[in-house]
């Protein structure tokens, strides 16, 4: 069977895979679709054997998995598509509500960690579907992700304050944000490291094409979005998709913070497979 492989279906991971496309490389992989939710949701009941999922949902299954080395969704700084979008300045929304969204548990910990540690506020938090405008009319405030995010930074013309929490986290931490990883079935890495040495190998090799062609990559992905080009090379420019050990650094704090707000019942290792 070919390997069953995660893809998440934003537009942040769109340089994973532009090189592959460019050159014409086509593994020999199952590509399955879906947002973090999702993928997290089928790699835990064994219907892939790898994909890029929320930090948070590896703290709670790394028993489960191995992640692989050398990639990851992340920042050093601004994200530009993980934005808390409010009505009122952040430091005075102690008790206000806020919507979060439905689709990523990884950013829903972010906020509460920020907002606890940063600010010394409680608010009131809901989930909800991503969609601004529904959202506001229910809350004071709005968490979104992703091209979700990204439409409602690009198109809003409302008068919000908008924080976007990449930046926030540097600014508490000094250290990168690393939103997710790229985590694989225990039992599948144990059989198949060869075949895990060529997709790492390839999806490597894709990224770094596609960043040095980012004119390209940003002009191409446009193509499908409503999103300009220009647009589209500073958010790519914004994000890192490696996994060096400043990365794990911030992971492992963001863990440690989750622990410390009874996020999540304890700091998993980093366990990376050596390919």
């Amino acid at each position: 069977m070919k390997p069953r492989v995660g893809h998440i279906q934003f537009i942040n991971c769109f340089p994973l895979f532009y090189g592959l496309i460019e050159k014409k490389f086509l593994l020999e992989i199952e590509l399955i679709k879906g947002n973090p939710t999702d993928l997290n949701r089928m790699l835990a009941g064994n219907l892939l054997d790898l994909a890029p999922i929320p930090s948070i949902a590896y703290a709670r299954n790394y028993r489960d998995y191995v992640l692989m080395p050398d990639i990851s969704v992340s920042c050093d700084g601004e994200v530009k598509s993980i934005y808390l979008f409010s009505r009122l300045p952040i430091e005075r929304l102690h008790n206000k509500k806020i919507a979060l969204t439905n689709i990523s548990r990884t950013s829903q910990a972010l906020l509460r960690i920020l907002m606890a540690r940063c600010y010394n506020i409680a608010p009131e938090y809901f989930q909800s579907a991503p969609e601004l405008g529904a959202m506001l009319m229910e809350a004071d405030a709005a968490l979104l992700i992703g091209d979700d995010a990204l439409r409602a930074r690009y198109k809003t013309r409302d008068r919000l304050y908008i924080y976007d929490l990449g930046q926030e986290w540097k600014n508490f931490t000094g250290l990168p944000m690393v939103f997710a990883v790229w985590a694989i079935r225990r039992d599948f890495a144990h059989n198949h490291r060869d075949e895990l040495k060529l997709i790492r190998d390839t999806f490597t090799d894709s990224i770094k094409f596609s960043l040095e062609c980012i004119q390209d990559c940003a002009a191409k992905a446009s193509q499908w979005e409503d999103f300009s080009a220009d647009y589209l090379v500073e958010y790519f420019n914004s994000l890192r998709f490696d996994f060096d050990p400043r990365k794990q650094e911030g992971l492992l704090q963001y863990y440690k913070e989750a622990k410390n707000q009874g996020i999540i019942d304890e700091v998993p290792p980093l366990e990376i497979i050596d390919l």
